[in-house]
């Protein structure tokens, strides 16, 4: 976790003149912006410091901020939001001669502005602007973190609150988190508050850290995978309850599914973990997290084929089913359960 020690002693003082933070990983990088506004004392009614927002700023103002003198101090701080211009996201808020012109101050930057720039994404490494800010700039990237490198990272944070995991409560925490940076943050400190001694056992996990959708479509999943219908069609009903359609189960259903059969594909043909990942990003045109890779891999290993392309068909005409208004929904979703488990 190196970006986080990058930023744990940056200060006004200490602060380079240009400053980048920039990557995929949401949770983590919402935190480390949180952090360094935190760090550098940013405050919107302190005349030192600028702040645009990208998406509505003109460039206009943003350059006549960067290159004016500070009014109360040797130096001021600038700090551009969402400035998806540097990534590789299709959506673009400066034109081609504001990025030139950008491109012109980044060459030769005022000596009494320090400039910080939020871009969540991947940097497009291709550009020009992108190019000068890797010569000239410190980037501090929040990149998906390794399974060991999370769990040393959060086992550490959750000492320094005073948290104790007993047995596998850890690792099952890791897992109802999704291994996602933000979600980890706060349900840890959710865990602080729900246990004053501090002892954090599985059944901790279980009973107060809620349950995402995610999560209850994997478990709907194991149970039709197991024929368990009763408690299938139970989990179901619950999701009715909570507001949850029909269409939108189908869809997540559908998605892990596929899931299970790209990675099960790719792994036949010989592709290692790693390379599932890449092909997968490549192939959707998105990051795909690697922990989603590593459990489809799991559990996909005794389900065929033909049963996922069965499934997957099954879905597709209930989906289609409910759209047309054929019968009652809750009947045809039911329904798509009980023939989706007879396929196992």
């Amino acid at each position: 976790m190196q970006t986080i020690t990058d930023i744990k002693n940056l200060t006004v003082q200490s602060l380079p003149p240009i400053l980048v933070l920039t990557g995929e990983d949401v949770g983590q990088f919402e935190w480390l912006k949180k952090e360094i506004s935190k760090n550098i004392g940013y405050d919107p009614s302190d005349l030192n410091y600028s702040y645009f927002d990208m998406k509505e700023a003109s460039y206009v103002d943003v350059e006549l901020d960067l290159v004016s003198l500070p009014f109360f101090a040797d130096e001021k701080i600038v700090i551009l939001d969402h400035l998806l211009d540097l990534t590789t996201a299709k959506k673009r808020y400066l034109t081609d001669e504001e990025l030139k012109q950008f491109e012109s101050y980044l060459e030769r930057p005022s000596e009494s502005t320090r400039l910080v720039i939020f871009a969540e994404g991947k940097l497009d490494s291709k550009r020009r602007l992108v190019k000068l800010l890797k010569r000239d700039a410190q980037i501090i990237e929040a990149a998906t973190p390794k399974e060991q490198d999370l769990k040393r990272y959060f086992s550490s944070q959750a000492q320094e609150m005073g948290l104790q995991f007993v047995g596998d409560a850890l690792d099952q925490l890791l897992l109802k988190s999704g291994y996602d940076f933000g979600d980890l943050q706060k349900n840890l400190a959710f865990l602080k508050a729900y246990k004053e001694d501090g002892q954090i056992r599985l059944e901790d996990i279980e009973e107060a850290v809620p349950k995402t959708l995610q999560d209850n479509i994997f478990d709907l999943t194991q149970m039709i995978l197991q024929r368990r219908i009763d408690q299938a069609r139970a989990l179901v009903k619950d999701l009715r309850l909570q507001g949850e359609d029909e269409i939108k189960l189908i869809a997540i259903l559908l998605s892990q599914f596929r899931m299970f059969s790209q990675v099960k594909i790719f792994s036949e043909e010989g592709q290692s973990e790693s390379q599932i990942v890449t092909s997968l990003s490549e192939l959707s045109g998105r990051k795909i997290n690697p922990y989603q890779v590593k459990f489809a891999l799991r559990d996909s290993r005794r389900i065929s084929l033909a049963f996922l392309k069965q499934a997957m068909m099954i879905l597709i005409e209930t989906d289609y089913a409910i759209k047309n208004g054929s019968y009652d929904k809750d009947y045809l979703f039911d329904l798509a359960l009980l023939k989706v488990a007879n396929a196992v």
